[in-house]
Formats: structure tokens, sequence, C-alpha cells
């Protein structure tokens, strides 16, 4: 069987596992997966990693045409992720319907978890700077250098976790609360290209054309994600 290598960010991963079934059982070719963050993603490509299609940030895409890694006129724009709060499956809601009240509610938690180098907690950093909280935040906040920060609320370490919407869903034994406030929520584009590497470029962009498609749209949002 025909197999193409993608690399992709975590945010995407939910749906990816069902996409990548879906595809195969359509085309014949399987999808062989390999997730992490995007800023971890952008250091294996600089160091010449080997795939066929990569899926990352739009400004990552960008970033890595403009370098030559990916080829130009590949990027594909796939999905739109938000910025949401979960909490440990069963605890109380909490209120994060404005900014005044997120502010409170990420100040009365006991701790918060967000991402060291993913782009939701690239994001949170500078937005506790902005809200004038970061060093309360920060005094008992857990770091996580990479992967799904809700496992600190399975696990106890931590009230309140922070990341892209779809990476929440990822983690069992949660309940997403809900994305941040409009006035601070950044959206974020996923979008995908064939590297310049790629020994299947074709079979590459045909797998690209398909997450573009409207057909996935259901498993999109689904799984915490929107159409692009």
């Amino acid at each position: 069987m025909t197999s193409i290598r993608v690399i992709s960010t975590l945010a995407v991963m939910g749906a990816m596992r069902e996409l990548g079934a879906q595809y195969e059982a359509e085309t014949g070719i399987a999808i062989d997966a390999d997730f992490a963050p995007t800023v971890a993603l952008l250091v294996r490509l600089r160091g010449g990693e080997v795939a066929d299609a990569a899926i990352l940030t739009a400004a990552g895409i960008d970033g890595m045409i403009a370098e030559g890694v990916i080829r130009p006129g590949t990027r594909t724009d796939v999905a739109l992720s938000f910025v949401g709060i979960a909490v440990k499956a069963g605890a109380p809601q909490p209120d994060i319907g404005t900014v005044a009240a997120f502010k409170a509610t990420v100040l009365a938690a006991r701790s918060v978890a967000y991402s060291k180098i993913g782009a939701s907690g690239i994001f949170f950093a500078s937005l506790i700077e902005r809200l004038g909280i970061a060093a309360e935040v920060n005094a008992r906040a857990v770091v996580v250098p990479a992967g799904f920060t809700a496992e600190r609320l399975v696990s106890g370490e931590c009230d309140l976790a922070v990341q892209q919407v779809s990476e929440l869903m990822v983690v069992p034994g949660i309940d997403v609360a809900g994305p941040l406030p409009a006035d601070i929520q950044t959206i974020a584009t996923f979008s995908g290209g064939v590297l310049s590497n790629s020994r299947q470029s074709e079979q590459a962009a045909g797998f690209l054309r398909f997450l573009a498609s409207p057909g996935i749209a259901p498993i999109l949002r689904r799984t915490g994600l929107e159409p692009a």
C-alpha cells in the first residue's frame, strides 16, 4: 500500500486521525502522521527532516516556503482554531464569558496549565502580560514543555488548562468550558504544504486537496475546529 508521511501540528490531531482513516478507505493511500507542536516541527524541518506534507500554522507554512523547505504554490488552508479553557470533568464550569470574568477566573484558580512552545501557550503568555496578571498567574502556573495541557487537569496538577479547543478535546476526562472571550481571542489558521524533499509530491498534494474539501467540515467541527 502507498503511504505518505505527514508531520502535523497537535492542534489538528483529533481531526487527522479520522480524516487519515477516511482518506485511506477512499483512496488506498495510507497516512503516516507524526504530531508535535508547530515550533518543534519548524526546528525539525529546518534540520532537513524528510516528509511528504506538513500541516502547521499558516505563518509557519509561509515561512517554510520562503526558506525553500516547502514548495511554492502548495499552501492549502485547512482549518481555523480557537484558544479555549478546560476543567476536569465534573468540575464547576468557570465564568469566562467576558474579559473581566476571564481575568477573575484565571486569578482565582489554584493553578493554570499552558504550553511553553505551542501557539496557544505563546499567545496566553502574552495575553496575561497585557492583562497585567502575568506575575500572579505564573507564580503558580504549570508550564507544559510540549503536549496536551489538559492532561494536567486529569492528574490534578491544575484547575484550568489553556490550549487550542481542538487540543483540549483530545484528552478524555475533561470538560471544555468554551473559547476565550471574543475581545481577547486569537484565531489560528492551520495550513498544509508539500515539502520540497517529498518523494511523493503528487500524492501529498492530493491529500491536501482532500483536507480542503467541503465534505470534511463535519469532522473538523466535531473535533473543535472550523473549516478554513
